[in-house]
């Protein structure tokens, strides 16, 4: 039971969160709606209060729910589709909400009121099919990162870049780790391990969100859920947010339509998959795309914005090795890759590169369809020098010679975002800009590279006109509005040799 202590301390600790509509109290429906089904709100809308459900109780129900509905499918030989296991759960929830129920009545303890009820079974539910005590964080159109450092420290990062703190996610950090462990397993198409020997694990949620846990190998089980808010987006829509100016956005969108390759860079959570969206969105409806992720992030065959999208994820297997050194059920972005030329497609854009996926991106810009890339960066030059180090992570037979001659043969331009928090009257908020447009192209050196700023961070941080190469006046055909930029161009600046 929930003291006025207790509340108190809860005010005190969540501040105005707790006034936000889905940590709500649920108010008990008048006495005509108690004969409504525990089920008439659906399972990941109801409002779930942290103080009416007994998590514990949530816990034993969701793995004894678990394992009933595992018999079924396999006595069934896996022929029920999601939407069945899911009706199928439902009953299976009901059922063991009223034993529980019966059990606390024949205990001495008061009937459950069917708010009681219906606030279990929908937590039961979510945790079995959802995302348990996190569904109401990821459903909250405001919340856009859920940030873990153990089960009671959370913080929420909301849409307008502001930080605040969240609820507890779990009872206890092991509980937490059970629910990841159990998460990470339940997917029909590409089930995770996460174990001590696989102490890392990244997951795509239903939705299109994207979870990062560690655990075992870091103090405490740390998360990060991402939930891409934009998803329909353009450059436009980025020039209406301040994320870059008008120049820059008809520039960008010159380079998709003329086939230039393109590397996205910046910190995390600097908004590069939303850029790539954007810059997706300048691709003709009718061109063949082939997408090829780690975890779907992009979404692009979801958006229905282009008529075909062939979308590749690859899977990291969990079996054995086997005597060639793979793992069983493997399949990565280069065996995506090389099948992908037979789909006749348009373009073939790899997502995020943090390693070795370095190599499909080169052999995809070979291609020269202008494929488009993201990867972490701190500033434009030192994407390069990361995407250098990425490739050389392949084995030694890939000198930094070959590295950086592959990349400066395929990659045309580098757009480097910058992600800005200040912190003002004890608010944090956080601000994404488009600060450099870089062109990479071979250096005098044969092994060499150079770069040249075509587009430089100003005093504030935004990307303004500063020195174009010849060879892109030619975007002018494609839509680059030439003459603003060179109305506003800065001193002409050398470019960077290696």
């Amino acid at each position: 039971m929930t003291t006025a202590r207790d509340a108190g301390r809860d005010a005190a600790e969540y501040g105005d969160l707790t006034r936000l509509p889905l940590f709500a109290q649920t108010v008990t429906p008048p006495a005509a709606a108690e004969t409504s089904h525990p089920f008439d709100v659906p399972a990941d809308r109801a409002p779930i209060s942290r103080d009416e459900v007994d998590w514990r109780l949530v816990a034993t129900l969701r793995a004894q729910a678990s394992e009933q509905l595992s018999r079924s499918v396999a006595a069934d030989r896996g022929r029920l589709d999601r939407a069945a296991q899911e009706e199928l759960g439902r009953s299976i929830v009901l059922d063991l909400v009223e034993s529980s129920m019966a059990e606390a009545v024949n205990s001495g303890q008061a009937t459950w009121s069917l708010v009681q009820q219906r606030s279990l079974a929908q937590a039961v539910f979510n945790s079995l099919f959802r995302l348990g005590r996190l569904q109401p964080l990821v459903d909250d159109d405001r919340v856009e990162n859920i940030i873990i450092a153990g089960h009671d420290n959370v913080m929420l990062e909301l849409i307008d870049g502001s930080l605040i703190d969240g609820p507890p996610v779990a009872d206890s950090d092991d509980e937490l780790i059970d629910f990841l462990v159990f998460l990470a397993s339940r997917s029909e198409v590409n089930a995770r391990s996460f174990s001590e020997a696989q102490p890392r694990l990244h997951l795509r949620l239903d939705g299109g969100a994207r979870l990062a846990a560690a655990a075992w190998v870091t103090p405490r089980p740390s998360v990060v859920i991402r939930r891409h808010r934009l998803m329909q987006v353009t450059l436009d829509d980025l020039v209406a947010r301040d994320m870059m100016t008008p120049v820059a956005a008809s520039f960008l969108r010159a380079a998709v339509r003329a086939r230039k390759s393109i590397v996205v860079a910046g910190a995390q959570g600097a908004g590069k998959t939303t850029l790539v969206r954007a810059l997706c969105a300048e691709i003709d409806e009718f061109e063949a795309l082939g997408t090829f992720e780690t975890e779907y992030e992009l979404h692009l065959h979801e958006l229905g914005r282009h008529k075909i999208v062939h979308a590749w994820e690859a899977r990291p297997g969990s079996g054995e090795r086997g005597a060639d050194g793979r793992i069983a059920g493997e399949f990565t972005l280069d065996e995506a890759l090389a099948d992908s030329f037979r789909f006749n497609l348009s373009r073939q854009i790899v997502g995020e590169v943090r390693g070795r996926e370095i190599w499909a991106m080169i052999k995809a810009m070979e291609s020269g369809t202008g494929s488009i890339s993201t990867t972490h960066a701190s500033d434009a030059v030192a994407a390069v020098r990361k995407l250098v180090t990425c490739a050389m992570e392949a084995g030694p037979h890939v000198t930094h010679e070959l590295a950086t001659s592959k990349l400066a043969a395929t990659v045309d331009l580098i757009v480097q975002l910058n992600l800005e928090t200040t912190n003002r009257n004890g608010r944090s908020q956080r601000r994404r800009r488009v600060a450099e447009v870089i062109a990479l192209s071979p250096g005098e050196r044969e092994t060499g590279y150079a770069t040249t700023h075509v587009f430089s961070p100003d005093p504030t941080g935004v990307a303004m006109p500063s020195v174009l190469p010849e060879e892109y006046r030619s975007l002018a055909h494609h839509g680059f509005d030439l003459a603003s930029y060179l109305a506003t161009q800065a001193a002409p600046s050398a470019g960077v040799r290696r």
